[in-house]
C-alpha cells in the first residue's frame, strides 16, 4: 500500500525550519507522500456562531508549501488533500500547480473538493450553491490547460480563446483526486476523477460508497485515513488492515491533535506506526 503523511497544521511547523525537518524526516523514514490541507480563511467561531475552520490551527497555503518543501526534498510525493478548488481561480491553480510539478520533477498530486463551510466562501465573495456544478467545469479547464499550450474554452464559468500557461507540467495532465462523501462527490469522483478520497472509517457504508463510486464505470483508486489519535499501536495495525481488505491503494495517517509537542515527537510517532502497521 502507497502510505502517505498529513503535513500538521498545528503550531510545531509553523516554523519554516520545523516544516523542513518534518518533511525530510517523513521522507527519510520511507513515507510515499506528504498531504496539505487547506482553508483560506479560519473563523472565530465563538463570534460567528457557524461552521468553519477553527483559527486555533495554522493552515499553510498548500501550494506555495508544497514548492518550498519540493526544494529540499528529493522523491517524495506531494499533495494537497484536499485543496477547496472552488474557492479558487481556475487558471491560476492551473498556473501555481503545473510550477509545484515542474520544481518537483513531477511529484505532484492535486486533491480537491467542493467545500463545506458557507461562512468561508461568503467572506471570500463565491457562490456556495453551485459549487459542484463549477468544479466540474474546473476540472475540464484545469486538464486543458495543462495538456495544451493554446486552450480555447467557452463554458458557464470560464472563457479562454486561444491562451495557455507556460511552462506546462511534467504531468500531463496532473492527477485530479477528489474528496468528499456526499452522494454528489460519489458521483462526480466515478466519472472524472483519479482517485478518491473517502472520509471515515472503513466499515460497511464506506463499502457501499466504493460501489458506488465504481458503478459509473471506472475502477479508480481510492486511499484511506488513519489518525494516530490513539496510543493503540494494535488498533493502527487493525485499521490499516481494514482499509487493504477494503481495497484501498494506500492510507494517509495524520498525527496531528495527536498530542505532539515538537516535530520529533511527530516524526517519533510516525516511526512507532511504521514499525506495527506496515509489513
Amino acid at each position: 500500500m502507497i502510505i502517505g503523511v498529513s503535513v500538521p497544521y498545528d503550531e510545531t511547523v509553523l516554523d519554516p525550519g520545523a516544516l523542513r525537518d518534518f518533511a525530510q524526516g517523513a521522507e527519510a523514514l520511507g513515507f510515499d507522500y506528504l498531504a496539505m490541507a487547506d482553508h483560506i480563511l479560519v473563523v472565530d467561531m465563538s463570534l460567528r456562531g457557524t461552521a468553519s475552520a477553527s483559527g486555533k490551527h495554522g493552515y499553510r497555503e498548500p501550494l506555495v508549501t508544497l514548492a518550498n518543501i519540493a526544494a529540499y526534498t528529493a522523491a517524495i510525493g506531494l499533495a494537497t488533500a484536499v485543496m477547496v478548488l472552488t474557492q479558487r481561480q481556475t487558471a491560476l491553480v492551473a498556473k501555481q500547480a503545473a510550477e509545484v510539478d515542474v520544481l518537483s520533477g513531477g511529484r505532484l498530486r492535486l486533491g480537491v473538493g467542493v467545500g463545506w463551510s458557507e461562512v468561508e466562501f461568503e467572506q471570500l465573495g463565491q457562490d456556495f450553491h453551485n459549487r459542484g456544478q463549477r468544479i466540474e467545469e474546473q476540472v475540464e479547464v484545469l486538464r486543458a490547460l495543462w495538456t495544451q499550450e493554446s486552450v480555447t474554452f467557452h463554458g458557464r464559468w470560464h472563457d479562454i480563446s486561444e491562451a495557455g500557461i507556460n511552462p506546462l507540467p511534467v504531468q500531463r495532465p496532473i492527477p485530479i483526486w477528489m474528496g468528499g462523501n456526499a452522494e454528489p462527490v460519489l458521483r462526480r469522483a466515478g466519472r472524472m476523477a483519479d482517485g478518491w478520497l473517502p472520509e471515515g472509517r472503513p466499515d460497511s457504508s464506506l463499502r457501499e460508497q466504493i460501489a458506488t463510486v465504481r458503478s459509473y464505470g471506472r475502477n479508480i483508486p481510492f486511499e484511506g485515513r488513519l489518525g494516530l489519535r490513539s496510543e493503540d499501536p494494535d488498533e493502527w495495525a487493525a485499521t490499516a488492515k481494514a482499509w487493504e481488505a477494503l481495497g484501498a491503494a494506500g492510507i494517509m495517517v495524520t498525527t496531528s491533535s495527536a498530542g505532539c509537542r515538537s516535530v520529533d515527537d511527530h516524526l517519533a510517532l510516525l516511526r512507532r506506526f511504521r514499525a506495527v502497521a506496515i509489513p
